[in-house]
């Protein structure tokens, strides 16, 4: 859960929001009730999809739910690059953020619907609509200030606040809407909370003044009739692949998840092709986008781990912690809300740290501890699953110890990779590197998805100490190469 820093604009005058331009509020709130709706749905979206059919759920079995969950968090990472094209190129930022508001409202509504076909339909809208809204609303963010303004930083720590204050909230409400009454309610609760951010947004419009108004580099004329036309014949593609599916009866819930998995991992192979045979950049922004490879590496494999907390992690709590309390047994989702209120207590501890330490510790350091912390987390994960064998239920609180670890990982490399994303970016591509970033998560919870499958073929605790002791063996590596990766970063920290 981060947020971004882009391109700033002269900031619209007016009332002022804890001394920030008055549009901040809309912003904030706006992205606050997104991530509402994004992590109170997907805190139940697993359980749901294990839960049987006599108890409101589908029954389509662990592996196939892991892997759902998996591919669903990679494709709304992936619909960044799209999302932020098209706000660039088409419509601007703003009105990106409204359709996008709209749509993800619109899938969270269809997930409503107590038939079995809604929950894939609305999370297809869910993962277009987040694709319009994420990049762009962090866009508008940095359109309210100066680039070299000394609030800009605060401004976006405090939307930083809103986006963990929504993921806080969220699985209390739709955890117990859905784990105690019907999981369709918990869905809808997350439809009611983004209709609540797209209404404030819309009566919030007069404040935001010129801030993503207009596309930063439009297309027009012949230019935009062609770029158009590609996008009608892409779609048309697409169809055609899903009807082929279709007919030869390969349409099935795994097919659509191991193509859409492939595909992410092309899209990133693709652009980093891309950028690093491109004649125009220069020899020094050429070796500092090989160390940039190294570190998307290490996020990725950091995500394919941590982003199992809402799948892998999710069931454990289901179905092997003592959760009650004083004669209330508490829904397995609360557990989720963890993770948000220990990033909001130890945010500006990691950045009073890193600040300390200065240039003493690099930036491959920093993800090497990550890595580090990561696989410790599912080290004690293994010890955890290993106590819950027999049947035995355990305390959840191994599962905040878990969260805890899995949080001071996040800090030592989530906000430095965004930060060394704009160091080592080649001019050229400055304004696409955030959606690169945005693709390390993509790329972890594709192919993290496809991993949580062997939760279920293996024992809990070889398959958390498996790929907990890989993580640290890949922290300690990065540890090693660290002075050959600063090499490649040529002067940068």
């Amino acid at each position: 859960m981060s947020s971004d820093a882009p391109v700033g604009a002269r900031p619209p005058a007016g009332k002022t929001f804890f001394g920030h331009p008055r549009a901040l509020s809309t912003l904030f709130l706006t992205e606050m009730w997104e991530r509402f709706s994004f992590y109170g749905m997907r805190a139940i979206l697993v359980l749901y999809l294990t839960a049987a059919v006599a108890d409101g759920g589908l029954d389509i079995g662990e592996s196939s739910a892991n892997a759902v969950y998996g591919t669903y968090n990679a494709m709304v990472y992936l619909m960044a690059l799209p999302g932020g094209w098209v706000a660039d190129r088409l419509i601007g930022a703003r009105r990106s953020v409204l359709w996008g508001g709209v749509v993800i409202a619109a899938g969270h509504y269809v997930m409503a619907i107590p038939t079995g076909w809604s929950v894939f339909a609305g999370m297809a809208l869910i993962v277009l609509g987040t694709g319009l809204l994420k990049p762009n609303i962090s866009t508008m963010v940095g359109d309210l200030y100066e680039r070299d303004s000394p609030r800009r930083d605060a401004g976006f720590s405090i939307f930083y606040m809103g986006i963990n204050l929504g993921a806080f909230i969220a699985p209390l409400i739709t955890g117990f809407l859905g784990e105690k009454i019907n999981w369709h309610l918990g869905f809808g609760a997350a439809a009611v909370g983004m209709t609540f951010g797209v209404l404030q947004y819309v009566l919030g419009r007069r404040n935001l003044g010129d801030a993503g108004a207009r596309p930063a580099d439009p297309l027009l004329g012949a230019d935009r009739r062609r770029a158009l036309t590609r996008i009608g014949v892409a779609t048309g593609i697409l169809l055609a692949v899903l009807l082929v599916l279709l007919l030869a009866g390969w349409f099935t819930v795994d097919t659509v998840v191991k193509l859409l998995t492939v595909v992410t991992v092309l899209v990133t192979v693709g652009y980093f092709a891309r950028i690093l045979t491109d004649r125009e950049i220069s020899g020094t922004e050429r070796s500092r986008m090989k160390a940039y490879v190294w570190l998307f590496v290490f996020a990725a494999s950091f995500w394919l781990i941590y982003d199992q907390a809402g799948s892998v992690l999710n069931i454990f709590a289901a179905d092997q912690t003592d959760r009650s309390v004083g004669g209330f047994t508490f829904p397995a989702s609360w557990l989720q809300s963890v993770n948000p209120i220990l990033i909001i207590i130890g945010a500006p501890l990691a950045a009073a740290l890193w600040l300390k330490l200065g240039h003493r510790v690099s930036t491959p350091t920093k993800f090497a501890v990550g890595l580090v912390l990561n696989g410790l987390s599912f080290v004690l994960m293994a010890a955890a699953a290993r106590a819950a064998v027999g049947g035995d239920l355990v305390s959840p609180l191994w599962l905040v110890a878990v969260y805890a670890i899995q949080v001071a990982g996040e800090l030592s490399l989530s906000p430095v990779g965004l930060s060394a994303t704009t160091k080592l970016a080649p001019v050229k591509y400055a304004s696409q590197m955030l959606g690169l970033w945005f693709l390390a998560t993509a790329v972890g919870d594709a192919i993290g998805g496809q991993v949580a499958r062997l939760a279920g073929a293996w024992s809990q605790p070889v398959y958390f100490l498996t790929f907990g002791l890989a993580s640290v063996v890949l922290g300690l590596a990065a540890v090693m190469f660290t002075r050959q990766i600063r090499t490649l970063m040529a002067g940068i920290h």
